[in-house]
């Protein structure tokens, strides 16, 4: 069996510990064909967000702010079952964890800025919103003056 390709990044030089993932197998829901009564094919993936010392204290907390409602006790778990192969399955739970705290360890945007709508702009728009109108009631048959 090949070695793990990794380290996954989690953005920049800050990666997935190898030492603070915790892995798990059981056996795999859906198709398998002859060997699906007896083989481990659905990986979960368990990362302690709380006591982790790889990513940095900003990201950390806003990891725990942002995944609050997916861990548990601190803890994020993935778990990964598409494929037949329990191999593929690690790696599947291993990039989709990587991505999760990318995105949950990521800078909040910066705050929008409210602009001023230039005067033309406005009032060519009340023009054609006059005109539009009067296209309208010229329509009805009765003359309105």
């Amino acid at each position: 069996m090949e070695p793990m390709p990794g380290p996954y990044f989690i953005r920049g030089s800050v990666s997935l510990p190898e030492a603070e993932l915790t892995w798990r197998f059981s056996r795999s829901s859906g198709p398998g064909g002859q060997h699906v009564n007896t083989s481990d094919s659905q990986a979960e993936l368990r990362f302690d967000l709380a006591k982790t010392e790889a990513l940095p204290e900003v990201w950390k907390r806003r990891a725990l702010e942002r995944l609050a409602g997916r861990l548990v006790d601190g803890v994020l778990v993935v778990r990964a079952s598409e494929h037949r192969s329990q191999w593929r399955n690690r790696e599947t739970a291993a990039v989709r964890m990587a991505t999760l705290l990318a995105e949950a360890t990521a800078p909040p945007p910066p705050p929008r800025r409210k602009k001023k709508i230039p005067r033309g702009i406005n009032e060519r728009r009340l023009r054609q919103k006059k005109q539009r109108s009067d296209i309208k009631r010229g329509r009805t048959g009765r003359s309105w003056d």
